[in-house]
Parts: C-alpha cells; structure tokens; sequence
C-alpha cells in the first residue's frame, strides 16, 4: 500500500482572536501620526505609518471612540511581544481568560515589506490563524508591541537556510487549503490512493513554484536591526507592520519582564488609561 503523507496546515503563532479608509485628497504623506498610549506602568508613545493607511485610520478611529481606555495588556511574553486591545479585558475579573475580543470586523493586510518589520517596538496587528484567516486579515483591535531578542549573524544566516526550505512546504499548504473539501471527503471514504494522488499533484506543484521564486535573505536594514535592538524576524511578511515605539522603550521593557499566569496574562493587570492623537 502506498505510504500516505500527512497533509498538515500550519496555524500561525497569534491565535486570537470596518471603517471607511484611505489617503484623503492633499494629505502630507511625510507626516506621521503620533500616539501616546498611557499605562499603570508608563507612557509609550508610537508613531502610525502612513503607508498602512487602513489600519493607520482604523487605529485613529478607535481611539477616538475610546474603545481601547480601560482594557489590558493581557499577553505578555518575555522576548516576544506585549499584547493588548481586546474589549472583553475591560474590568476582565482575576484569572479570566482573555484574547478573543473584537468589534465584530477585520482590516485587510497592509503589508509593507521588507520596509517594515518586526524589528524590536514594531506596532503590529494581531490575527487569527492561517486555517480559518488565509488572507492573513487583522484584528479589528487588538495589537501588540513586538520585544524580541536579540540574533548573532549566523542564527540568521540559519534562519535564511530554513526559510528557503520551507518554501515548498509554505506553497504546499496554502494549496491544500484550496482543496480541503475535497480532501476532507476522500479522508471521510478512506480514499488512501486519491489522497496520495492528491498530495503528489500538490507537491509537484508546489516545487515548480518554489523553483520560479528567488531565494530569501534578510535585507541588512534587517540584519543591523536584528543583530542589535533584536525582534522577532519569523513573524516578517505573516503580521501586518504598521507603526513603531518612538518612545517609552523602556516601559515596554517593564511590561515585558511581569509575572504572567499560564495564559501568558500577567498576574498584576496592566492596564491602559488613556489614549491620545498627538499629532
């Protein structure tokens, strides 16, 4: 009998889980919209990319609403990211479990990369998995602010190696995403040798792909970046990027470093106050 792969979907890290957008007529794309997020803990201060405009509006439009004054920070992990946004967090009681909040839409991925990454204090949306999400669309609200580590030139030179490997795996499995009424139809008849035939055709497939792609390498914006304030490079070009920390570093260090429970939520609630347009 012939051997049957498993035909396995990847689910991306953020398992979290719309308003009119745009650049208007005559508007000054060098200026950047400045905010300033205050905390039990500190201020941070991020400034919107104008490149992203629907999430640069989409941000600007809830906090004027005042949807983000009152809820947490309620993911916190340490040389990763903090996280926060969700209105359920909002007088959430001790001990509840928080994540899945929204404002009932998403915003379509804006991604501008390699301009803008991951590096550490990169504001970036949240988003559900790539099974249920495979145009990688954002959160409504939530957020987060990314931590990191910091990576030596050879970790990453690794990491290049893995991701030109993976390439065929990535291919595969957004192709098996398109035929998975199919497949879950051969799986419920015991269909081993149509699955097989299947996985064959995907795979074929998935390498002409792949040969017809350039090779990945890190561009030395990001390699400098990585190599000295640190990030989390796998999440480039699966999250949309769309402001940074301009200050208040230090307080998104202070949150990252609380004690958190075992749902990443940390035991003493941070929370977020207050939230303004400055510029």
């Amino acid at each position: 009998m012939k051997k049957i792969l498993l035909i396995i979907l990847t689910i991306s890290f953020c398992g979290l889980t719309a308003c009119k957008t745009g650049t208007k007529k005559g508007e000054d794309m060098d200026k950047e919209t400045l905010v300033k997020i205050e905390t039990t803990v500190g201020d941070i201060e991020v400034k919107l990319y104008n490149e992203t405009p629907k999430h640069r509006d989409n941000f600007i439009k809830l906090v004027k609403d005042g949807v983000y004054e009152g809820t947490l920070f309620h993911r916190v992990i340490k040389d990763f990211m903090i996280q926060a946004g969700d209105p359920d967090s909002k007088n959430a009681p001790k001990g509840k479990m928080l994540g899945t909040g929204d404002v009932g839409y998403t915003v379509p991925a804006e991604f501008v990369y390699p301009k803008y990454f991951h590096k550490k204090g990169a504001l970036s949306a949240a988003r559900q998995g790539d099974n249920v999400n495979p145009k990688k669309e954002s959160s409504g609200c939530q957020f987060y602010i990314v931590t990191g580590k910091v990576f030596n030139d050879s970790t990453l030179l690794g990491m290049e190696s893995q991701m030109n490997e993976n390439k065929i795996n990535v291919i595969f499995n957004t192709l098996a995403q398109k035929h998975m009424k199919e497949i879950y139809k051969m799986r419920k008849a015991n269909d081993e040798n149509g699955l097989y035939d299947l996985q064959e055709k995907l795979f074929a497939e998935a390498q002409e792909m792949a040969a017809k792609q350039p090779e990945f390498h890190f561009t030395p914006e990001q390699i400098e970046a990585y190599t000295t304030v640190g990030g989390t490079p796998h999440l480039d070009g699966e999250y949309t990027v769309f402001g940074e920390v301009v200050k208040g570093l230090d307080i998104v260090d202070k949150i990252q470093q609380v004690k958190t429970d075992r749902s990443d939520r940390p035991e003493e609630d941070v929370k977020i106050t207050k939230v303004t347009i400055l510029d």
